[in-house]
């Protein structure tokens, strides 16, 4: 099992999730399991100054982005990525970086009803 998390703009994540959703591979018995995303505000460069906004928290000028992450099985990964990767570069944002995805091994899953 793994856990992919993605650091995706806002204006591309509901693309993304229509995305992961039309692909079949997140649907109810896929495989692709607790679908999230998390508003965080991130230290990246803006693509342009309406991006950009000051955190008094932070006491820096962040962006804000939305952290997607789902939990899926193995075989599903490559798939999984390079359809959240298409998705979110579609829209060029001119930046070397223009987010991240992570893949990262799940040791144990235990359901809540379980315990």
């Amino acid at each position: 099992m793994k856990e992919i998390k993605a650091y995706i703009h806002n204006h591309r994540i509901g693309d993304v999730i229509r995305a992961l959703k039309d692909s079949g591979q997140c649907n109810a018995n896929a495989g692709c399991r607790n679908l999230a995303v998390i508003p965080v505000q991130s230290l990246l460069k803006a693509v342009d100054a309406r991006e950009q906004h000051y955190s008094i928290e932070l006491a820096e000028e962040v962006i804000y982005e939305s952290k997607l992450e789902l939990i899926c099985e193995d075989q599903q990964v490559d798939e999984l990525v390079g359809i959240i990767a298409r998705t979110a570069r579609t829209a060029r944002t001119g930046q070397a970086e223009a987010g991240w995805i992570f893949v990262i091994d799940v040791v144990r899953a235990i359901p809540v009803a379980a315990m």
